[in-house]
């Protein structure tokens, strides 16, 4: 998880309301570099995914979000729109637990990537997602990193698990 300020992650409450908003309209997904993924994806799942760990610092945490896998198949006249993204939403309320998720998209090229939705918005005749990537941070930095402890403390010994 990055700490860094980036754009923030869309809510699931954001998305609905984009969703609601253009029923009717296409939906196009923009990689982070700017180029559309296929049109004729398809979204396969909807997931709460929880992820607890204990950061290299010992400290304990759980990371929940909203995963939307995605698919692209041989149809490629098929077409999602936003009233049928709603509709696999609301099939999916009784394991999203009616949390505001940060939602995250799923998809397979050469491997499967994970990617954040930042931004979605109406755009020339389709509804527009746009993705930015996830990047790795150290979670406990004042006990790992020498660099950013407090002057005078040593510098020589490491926190719990820190590597």
């Amino acid at each position: 998880m990055n700490t860094s300020q980036e754009t923030p992650t869309l809510l699931l409450s954001g998305l609905r309301v984009a969703l609601e908003a253009a029923p009717d309209l296409p939906l196009t997904v923009i990689w982070p570099d700017g180029e559309a993924i296929e049109a004729h994806f398809h979204v396969t799942e909807v997931g709460r995914v929880q992820r607890d760990f204990v950061d290299c610092g010992g400290t304990r945490r759980t990371l929940v979000t909203c995963l939307l896998q995605t698919w692209v198949g041989d149809d490629t006249d098929h077409r999602i729109t936003g009233a049928k993204l709603l509709r696999a939403l609301a099939h999916a309320a009784p394991i999203l637990g009616g949390e505001d998720l940060p939602v995250e998209l799923e998809y397979e090229a050469c491997n499967v990537v994970q990617l954040r939705l930042v931004a979605i918005a109406p755009e020339d005749g389709a509804l527009v997602i746009r993705l930015a990537g996830k990047h790795t941070d150290c979670l406990a930095k004042d006990l790992c990193i020498p660099s950013a402890r407090q002057a005078g403390a040593e510098t020589a010994a490491c926190g719990p698990g820190c590597c």
